[in-house]
């Protein structure tokens, strides 16, 4: 299934600039692999070493939390958007 992954700014240097990009899979967890395995610079900014994601980020398939549907194994349609929302925090 093609997706499209919307890409925030902080992780476009990853990507070239690119703010949405095209990538397969029938689940997020594919949809990530074929992401990384495109820009590998991602792996790291998104998943753990045990390929969980990482705590600060949270991923949206079609504006929906995946921790609220089946997390990595939520299902993907072609058309469907995936949105990376990484935690942003700072000092004063």
């Amino acid at each position: 299934m093609t997706a499209e992954v919307q890409i925030p700014s902080l992780l476009r240097k990853a990507t070239g600039g690119e703010k949405q990009v095209k990538v397969e899979g029938e689940t997020v967890k594919e949809v990530l692999d074929d992401l990384t395995g495109k820009y590998p610079e991602l792996k790291e900014r998104i998943l753990t070493a045990e390929g969980n994601i990482q705590p600060f980020v949270v991923l949206y398939v079609n504006n929906e939390d995946i921790r609220f549907l089946q997390d990595l194994g939520t299902p993907v349609k072609s058309g469907d958007v995936i949105s990376i929302l990484p935690a942003v925090a700072g000092g004063r």
